[in-house]
């Protein structure tokens, strides 16, 4: 079984943009949480980091998506990022998927007149193809 995008949503309210997707990957929630969760997995697909507390809290500074905080830390489960201007997030939600298989549910929402360069559904759905690419390679 290889990963899967099954899903990527766009909306907008006024100047809020809201993103989301349902990323299906052929490997257990243990292995898919470091590429959420740790700056050498989410530079390997996402974008580098320049701080990252591994806490609810803690701060964190993701390159091309800003700097803020933790405000969601379920290990294993749920890390959301707020960062940027105006409390934008970032919100992976992991889930099981049969004996061997994870599903991301991942929220993305920031403020602005427009997609940001990189924030548009197609961007996203690039990352996540890499992380996708980049997990099969970790079998």
């Amino acid at each position: 079984m290889t990963g899967s995008i099954e899903q990527g949503t766009s909306q907008t309210h006024g100047n809020t943009h809201l993103l989301h997707f349902l990323v299906r990957l052929p490997h257990p929630m243990e292995k898919v949480w470091p590429a959420l969760t740790t700056p050498d997995g989410l530079a390997a697909w996402c974008t580098a980091v320049d701080e990252l507390e591994p806490r609810l809290g803690g701060a964190v500074g993701l390159r091309d998506l800003g700097s803020g905080r933790i405000t969601a830390w379920d290990v294993d489960r749920v890390a959301e990022y707020t960062v940027g201007e105006g409390g934008g997030r970032v919100r992976f939600h992991l889930e099981r998927d049969g004996a061997d298989g994870s599903v991301l549910r991942f929220t993305r929402e920031f403020l602005g007149d427009g997609e940001a360069e990189g924030e548009s559904e197609a961007g996203w759905r690039t990352r996540f193809e890499r992380l996708i690419a980049r997990m099969g390679d970790r079998r």
